[in-house]
């Protein structure tokens, strides 16, 4: 069904993309430095489950459109590619801004739980601009069109990416929660990251522009 030549591929597409600190990261960061471990796990969890509903909603929705119709697939494609380089040159921008946005997080008040905590997560997860432009024009590209159950596909395809997600977020929310303090202390460091993560969505998005399904 899923074209085995293809993950490798797209796996490495997809840890590209997730490694890019960007709205989940900086959530999953400014929750455990504010919070600690308990409350950055639950976020990360959510998170996770909010990226694969944008996985269902492509593969069900936008994603049969675009098996359908190569101008659809063109124009999803161009315009992620364009929202991808908006995206890399922001973050290069407010590179210096960075750790305000990591801590410009509101607290849970105690009585929420860790239910209303992931539940905060999968809202974060769901509308990640990152998530919806990788998910909308990346995913697609991937599919062996020619096997059929191009959703069935999507969905499994889709997997990927949320297992990468969840061990890389992991390791960002441990790794904040802890070390809450050094995030905090240098503006330098967080400056460099964002930088960096700026030049590679840039990067991004003129490969995605530049390449596309042949079939």
């Amino acid at each position: 069904m899923v074209s085995t030549d293809r993950v490798p591929a797209f796996a490495a597409m997809s840890l590209l993309v997730i490694v890019i600190p960007g709205p989940s990261v900086l959530f999953v960061i400014g929750r455990a430095l504010a919070h600690g471990r308990r409350t950055a796990m639950a976020t990360v969890l959510g998170n996770v489950v909010g990226s694969y509903v944008l996985v269902v909603a492509v593969a069900l929705g936008v994603g049969a459109a675009v098996e359908r119709s190569v101008v659809v697939f063109m124009a999803v494609k161009l315009a992620g590619a364009a929202y991808l380089v908006f995206l890399g040159v922001q973050a290069f921008r407010h590179r210096k801004e960075m750790k305000a946005a990591m801590l410009n997080v509101p607290p849970p008040a105690a009585s929420r739980g860790d239910l209303r905590t992931l539940l905060d997560g999968v809202v974060v997860g769901v509308t990640n601009p990152k998530g919806i432009v990788f998910f909308a024009a990346v995913l697609p590209q991937f599919v062996d069109h020619a096997a059929g159950q191009v959703a069935v596909q999507m969905l499994l395809l889709g997997l990927v990416p949320i297992c990468i997600g969840l061990v890389t977020d992991t390791l960002w929310g441990l790794g904040a929660a802890a070390a809450r303090g050094w995030f905090a202390r240098s503006d330098r460091r967080l400056s460099m990251v964002g930088g960096a993560g700026g030049f590679a969505m840039i990067g991004l998005g003129v490969t995605v522009a530049a390449t596309g399904r042949a079939d």
